[in-house]
């Protein structure tokens, strides 16, 4: 029993919370806090079990000697790297062995109440990348984020009137939006990684509807795939949109329509052993599938070439 009460996650509701359990300064604001590395020095292993935040984090680290674990695995940041976590998801191990330079950036969602961004932040897809999918930035885009931190932290640092919301909102609507230019940025560069991502895929497809697979688990999942390629579904989805302009459940269905074609030209398997090769549990649901996506029935399609 205590083993399992000690595995269980910390949760920090609160971003005093948080700050005041790792000897860092109090926040100037309860709801938001940036913690400039150039200012706080973080000497010793910090978050060392899994905890959990009730808030958004917004991270950039150009350092050495820093690495965080993100579920059983441990990544080294000796690059630098941004990258981004919403409320709720586990993390563990930041260990940093000197100063480094950039920031983290605590929100609070009932900071951005009664805001757009309280929505559209939901819309972000980096927010679910894990902590190997991290945003490499040039030279020139790390000026650009470290001059908006700066300009958040001298907001903080200003005494709160009516505008300040307004004015943190607008600086944390413009990090968002460059960090957004700067992944799709990043999709380009890593094209080469990219295809070799997208061919793991295709070959990992081609595997499932051939070796029985699809007949023994059913119709592959998002979640699935992106386990299988070690990535996070986000991520996975980003990257297809990025290459081939849609998501992973409609490059699914596109594989899903090629096999079962093929299947349906090349063997003479009744239409519900079809369905069922394929992963499907009721023929009556692939045969309404392979219509929506050929605007003919199976057998109609089989018919066509006979």
């Amino acid at each position: 029993m205590k083993a399992e009460l000690r595995s269980k996650p910390r949760i920090y509701q609160s971003i005093t919370e948080i700050q005041r359990a790792f000897s860092l300064p109090q926040p100037l604001h309860p709801l938001i806090s940036l913690l400039d590395y150039s200012k706080v020095t973080i000497t010793r292993e910090m978050l060392a079990p899994t905890f959990v935040m009730d808030f958004y984090n917004i991270s950039y680290k150009e350092s050495t000697g820093c690495s965080m674990r993100y579920g059983q695995t441990t990544y080294d940041f000796d690059g630098g790297g941004m990258f981004f976590t919403s409320p709720g998801q586990p993390l563990a191990g930041i260990h940093s062995l000197e100063s480094d330079l950039g920031f983290t950036l605590l929100i609070h969602p009932d900071f951005l109440r009664s805001y757009p961004l309280d929505t559209k932040i939901k819309n972000y897809g980096f927010f679910s990348y894990s902590v190997t999918e991290s945003l490499h930035l040039s030279d020139k885009e790390k000026a650009i984020i470290m001059a908006i931190g700066k300009n958040i932290a001298d907001e903080l640092e200003t005494a709160i009137d009516d505008i300040s919301q307004d004015v943190l909102i607008s600086q944390l609507e413009l990090l968002l939006s460059y960090s957004q230019r700067f992944y799709k940025r990043q999709f380009i560069t890593r094209k080469p990684i990219n295809n070799a991502l997208l061919e793991k895929l295709d070959l990992l497809l081609h595997h499932y509807f051939n070796d029985e697979t699809a007949l023994m688990k059913g119709l592959p999942t998002v979640q699935y795939l992106a386990d299988e390629l070690k990535v996070s579904p986000r991520y996975l989805g980003d990257m297809l949109r990025s290459l081939t302009g849609h998501n992973t459940q409609q490059h699914i269905h596109q594989k899903l329509i090629e096999k079962a074609k093929e299947v349906l030209t090349i063997s003479n398997l009744t239409v519900g052993e079809v369905a069922y090769q394929l992963g499907f549990e009721h023929p009556q649901s692939f045969s309404k599938f392979f219509k929506s996506k050929t605007n003919l029935s199976p057998l109609e399609f089989r018919a066509s070439f006979n």
